[in-house]
């Protein structure tokens, strides 16, 4: 695994980058699937011990998707976006925006996803840009890379726990 986070230019608090490569020992037919399926991304998506009550997908250019994330605690964290680019099995483009359970949006996000072929193991790669929409936004910011790479292990056991395919 590798990772970055690369600061803004001008050290902007209110936004970030983080850049996270894994190899996961599956094809990356799998792996695509487990990103572009509701019922699989609902299993592994966000931070060790949350789950996603709800997960919705609408898997096309131009279509949204809608994640509420629950906390150990109980909160629930809804985020939101459009997909803008769909290359299966290679790429995934899509808006990653966060919000607060009003519905006011607290960041804005751009993320894009590709997926590797390595002779039968899948390199994936997310990028992840967000901008801060509120004054508290850089604490959300400080906890992006922590967040991504707890859902890539939860993806990564997942994947695993499924051998070559989904049933």
């Amino acid at each position: 695994m590798t990772a970055s986070c690369q600061p803004d230019p001008l050290s902007n608090p209110m936004e970030r980058e983080v850049i996270i490569t894994r190899v996961l020992n599956a094809p990356r037919e799998l792996v695509f699937q487990a990103w572009t399926d509701p019922v699989h991304m609902a299993r592994w998506w966000g931070p060790k011990d949350w789950t996603n009550p709800v997960c919705e997908l609408d898997v096309r250019v131009g279509g949204a998707w809608r994640i509420v994330m629950r906390a150990p605690d109980g909160g629930d964290y809804p985020c939101a976006g459009v997909y803008r680019e769909i290359v299966p099995p290679e790429r995934l483009v899509f808006t990653n925006d966060a919000f607060d359970q009003a519905g006011t949006p607290l960041l804005q996000g751009l993320t894009t996803v590709t997926f590797e072929e390595l002779g039968g193991k899948t390199q994936l790669t997310v990028k992840a840009r967000a901008v801060g929409l509120v004054p508290y936004a850089p604490m959300m910011l400080k906890g992006m890379e922590a967040g991504w790479s707890q859902s890539l292990d939860r993806l990564t056991g997942y994947i695993a726990s499924h051998d070559t395919s989904f049933k």
